[in-house]
């Protein structure tokens, strides 16, 4: 079984954290269950709302302590407690008093290398705009910290200045550390900016050829002007008689060379002919017929760091047995991607990538069908 991806979000009392949760369960599928982990007392009427929502599986709390310091001990109970008694597509774990979870982070990698029922999937710390008054600590401690978060979301931008918007990015520049940063809508951030493809969402993206549009991204986008983001849709077909799967060293050395302060979120659901290497070495291969070339995974990069999930067989036109019986024009899906992008990176990336140097069969000179589209 697929171990559950974890979010942290950590900032101070007040910056926005619940609001940010409470903004994200009306994005997600239906019967997608978001299991909670808190570490800290919130607002009596909007942990009621949690609680209530259908989308939030299980609450849980750890109090009396930071789950950063001396409770970060409790952590491995109360997750197995979660995952038994709530079975949850994600868990979110809620934090307070500490900006900088590394030691969080690394309890969950730890957690999640000695059980396998977890993976650390982004750390998200949210910043107040309106009241931050910028690090204490900037040296050596700040930055080893800072590297354990992925995503700064700026909140409460709405009711300053665009000077004191710039004041907190200097202050987070004053790290020099490559951290991605974005601005929160009114306490919205798109979720497929905060959440990576898991199981659970990969079923809302079969990989296919018909339609060009991931149905995730099927939506309204009226409001484009106004996104703090950019989206790529990225489609690689295989058609002929081949039997070749994405080029697993030319993928990698894309989701290398991804910059964090450039690229977002990269997810997709490839074919492979091999099992393919997630950033920690791991590579878990799926399970096919006899006679069955290739296999389904699904690719989820965030911030530097990705895993490969195996799904199951390919599509059956990937059979050996079965591709003297097919069309020889037919398309066979080799890669559905998504890439969330920060503004004014869009056209740049869709030039590289329709290079071909990054997404490409295996084994040429037998080239796929490359189609980047830009939707957002």
């Amino acid at each position: 079984m697929a171990p559950i991806p974890i979010t942290i979000f950590s900032g101070f009392l007040g910056s926005g954290k619940t609001t940010l949760i409470l903004n994200l369960l009306p994005q997600l599928p239906e019967g997608y269950r978001l299991a909670l982990l808190k570490n800290e007392f919130g607002d009596i009427a909007i942990d009621s709302q949690l609680a209530a929502s259908s989308a939030i599986g299980g609450v849980q709390e750890l109090l009396n302590g930071c789950i950063c310091c001396n409770l970060v001990g409790q952590l491995g109970d109360a997750l197995e407690d979660l995952r038994k008694d709530v079975d949850p597509s994600r868990i979110i774990i809620e934090t307070s008093g500490n900006a900088f979870p590394a030691t969080l982070a690394m309890e969950v990698n730890r957690i999640g290398r000695e059980t396998g029922n977890y993976v650390l999937d982004g750390v998200v710390v949210v910043v107040d705009v309106e009241n931050w008054k910028g690090y204490d600590d900037i040296g050596y401690a700040a930055k080893m910290q800072m590297k354990f978060t992925d995503l700064i979301v700026f909140n409460k931008w709405e009711t300053v200045d665009e000077r004191r918007y710039e004041d907190c990015l200097d202050r987070v520049g004053d790290l020099e550390l490559q951290v991605a940063t974005i601005k929160s809508s009114k306490g919205r951030i798109d979720k497929d900016i905060l959440l990576g493809l898991d199981s659970a969402l990969a079923k809302n993206m079969v990989i296919g050829i018909n339609d060009s549009v991931p149905n995730s991204h099927k939506h309204n986008h009226t409001t484009s002007h106004e996104s703090e983001v950019e989206v790529l849709s990225v489609t690689l077909s295989s058609q002929g008689d081949s039997l070749l799967g994405v080029d697993l060293e030319k993928l990698e050395m894309f989701l290398l060379s991804a910059p964090k302060d450039e690229i977002y979120r990269i997810k997709a659901i490839i074919v492979a002919s091999k099992p393919p290497t997630s950033s920690d070495g791991n590579a878990e291969a799926a399970t096919v017929p006899q006679g069955q070339v290739n296999a389904k995974y699904v690719l989820n990069w965030a911030f530097g760091r990705w895993t490969f999930t195996p799904m199951g067989p390919a599509s059956p036109e990937f059979t050996i047995a079965s591709t003297a019986q097919k069309d020889p024009n037919t398309k066979k899906p080799v890669v559905r991607m998504t890439v969330v992008l920060a503004r004014d990176e869009a056209e740049k990336w869709k030039k590289r990538l329709e290079a071909g140097d990054l997404v490409e069969q295996e084994d040429l000179p037998e080239r796929g069908v490359l189609r980047v589209e830009r939707l957002l």
